[in-house]
C-alpha cells in the first residue's frame, strides 16, 4: 500500500509518499505545476511496488489539473472534502499549518481510509464549463446588484423615486424601462421644467424611440409626482455625467448577465439529463442550468442522502444514551452555491403555489404547522433533491438501456 498525499496550492503541490508502519518513501517535496515535473512524479509513482492511491483535497479549482493529469495516467486519485482532512486526528497535540505537514496528514488519512477512498471522476468538459459559467454568472450578478444600488443611491440626490415609476420586467437583453428612463430624464427638472403637455409629447416620442408602450395617464402621473420632489444635486453637466455613467455601467452588467444566462442554457441543453431536469416544477431556463452546474454528474452519488449531504441540507443528528434531540440544525457543510440555487427554486414554488407539486405541498404542510421559514425551506430543498436524484438516475439508466438494446 502506497499512499500519495498531495497538498495542492497555486502553481505547485507538496507531495508525500508513505506506507503503513510510518514508512516514508518520499519526504514532503514541492512539485511545480509543469508538464515535466508532473510527468516525473507520475513515473516515480508508477515505479512503486504494490497498490498506490493518491489523495488530495478538492479546494477551489487548483486541484483539478493535477487530479486530471494523474487520473489520465492511470493512477487512482481520490479528491476528499477538506473538512474531512481537517477533522482527521493524527495523534498529535500540535497542529502545524504548513504545506509539508498537510501533505503528511493527507497521506496518513489515505492509509487510514484506504478501503473507503472514492476514485476521482472528473466532470467532462461540458460540465466543467457549465460550472465555471455559473460561478461567473454569480459574480456578475453581484456586480449588477451593486451597480443597481449605486444608481438608485445617485437618483436619490437627483430624482428620488424614479426607479419606482415602472415595474416592467427586464427585456431579453437585460435592459429595464426605469433605467432607460433615467438616462434621458436624469434629473427631476428634466420633467417639471416642461409643461405637462410638452412632457407628455416628449415622453411619447421617447417610448416610440425605445420600443416601450405609451400611456398618457402614466405620463401625467410621472409629471405630478415629479412636481413635488426635492433634488439635492443641481441640474448641471457634472450631475448628468454621474447618472449616465452609472446607467451605462448597469446596462453593461445586465447585458453580460443575460448573455451568460443564455449561454448556460445552451450549454446545459447538451447534457443528457437536461429534459428531465427542465420538466421539474420550479426549474426554468435560468435556475435549471445553475442546478445542473452545481450538482454535476448525479451518478457519482451512491444514494440520495449523499446528494443532500453534498448540498448541506441533510438533517443533523444529536443523541447520546437516553437523550435524543428531535430538532437539529442541518449540516450546511456542502456547496453554498447549490443551497442558494435550491432556495431560489423553493422561493419560486412558494410564490406560485402549485397545489399538485409534492415539494410545495410538503413545504406548505410544514408552514401550516408553524415551522420557521428556514426550516420549511430547507426541508423542501431536501425533498426536491431526493426527487431530483430519483428522476435523473432513472432517466439516465433508461438512456443506457436504450443504447444497449
Amino acid at each position: 500500500m502506497n499512499a500519495v498525499g498531495i497538498d495542492v496550492s497555486k502553481g505547485k503541490s507538496t507531495v508525500t509518499i508513505r506506507r503503513p508502519g510510518d514508512v516514508v518513501l518520499m519526504p514532503p517535496c514541492d512539485i511545480p505545476h509543469t508538464q515535466s515535473a508532473i510527468n516525473a512524479l507520475i513515473e516515480q509513482i508508477k515505479n512503486l511496488d504494490g497498490e498506490t492511491k493518491a489523495c488530495m483535497e478538492h479546494t477551489g479549482r487548483y486541484y483539478e489539473p493535477v487530479a486530471n493529469w494523474l487520473s489520465d495516467a492511470g493512477i487512482f486519485v481520490s479528491a476528499v472534502n477538506p473538512i474531512l482532512i481537517r477533522d482527521f486526528g493524527d495523534d498529535s497535540l500540535r497542529a502545524p499549518k504548513t504545506d509539508k505537514a498537510d501533505s503528511k496528514k493527507i497521506a496518513r488519512y489515505a492509509l487510514d481510509r484506504w478501503a473507503k477512498l472514492k476514485q476521482y471522476g472528473s466532470m467532462d468538459k461540458i460540465r466543467n464549463q457549465l460550472k465555471t459559467m455559473n460561478r461567473q454568472f454569480g459574480f456578475y450578478m453581484d456586480q449588477k446588484t451593486a451597480m443597481k444600488n449605486n444608481l438608485i443611491s445617485l437618483l436619490d440626490q437627483t430624482y428620488p423615486g424614479a426607479n419606482d415609476f415602472f415595474d416592467s420586467p427586464a427585456r431579453s437583453d437585460g435592459s429595464q424601462k426605469w433605467v432607460d428612463f433615467v438616462y434621458t430624464y436624469w434629473h427631476v427638472d428634466c420633467v417639471r421644467s416642461k409643461s405637462l403637455q410638452a412632457f407628455t409629447e416628449h415622453y411619447r416620442k421617447w417610448c416610440k424611440r425605445n420600443g416601450y408602450n405609451f400611456s398618457a395617464s402614466k405620463a401625467e402621473k410621472i409629471y405630478q409626482s415629479s412636481s413635488d420632489l426635492i433634488a439635492v444635486f443641481p441640474k448641471d453637466d457634472s450631475t448628468k455625467t454621474l447618472i449616465r455613467q452609472a446607467v451605462t455601467m448597469l446596462n453593461t452588467a445586465s447585458q453580460t448577465v443575460e448573455a451568460l444566462r443564455l449561454k448556460m442554457d445552451q450549454t446545459a441543453a447538451t447534457l443528457p439529463e437536461y429534459p428531465v431536469v427542465m420538466a421539474m416544477n420550479g426549474v426554468g431556463p435560468s435556475l435549471g442550468p445553475q442546478l445542473m452546474a452545481e450538482i454535476g454528474d448525479v451518478t457519482r452519488f451512491t444514494h440520495r442522502e449523499a446528494l443532500t449531504a453534498f448540498a448541506g441540507v441533510d438533517p443533523g443528528k444529536n443523541d447520546s444514551g437516553k437523550r435524543n434531540q428531535k430538532s437539529v440544525r442541518t449540516s450546511k457543510k456542502g456547496s453554498p452555491s447549490l443551497r442558494k440555487t435550491l432556495f431560489q427554486i423553493m422561493d419560486g414554488l412558494i410564490k406560485r403555489s402549485p397545489v399538485d407539486d409534492p415539494v410545495y405541498t410538503f413545504m406548505d404542510k410544514k408552514r401550516s404547522e408553524g415551522k420557521p421559514y428556514y426550516v420549511y425551506m430547507t426541508a423542501g430543498a431536501n425533498k426536491f433533491l431526493r426527487i431530483y436524484y430519483g428522476r435523473v438516475r432513472e432517466y439516465l439508466a433508461s438512456l443506457e438501456e436504450a443504447k444497449e438494446s
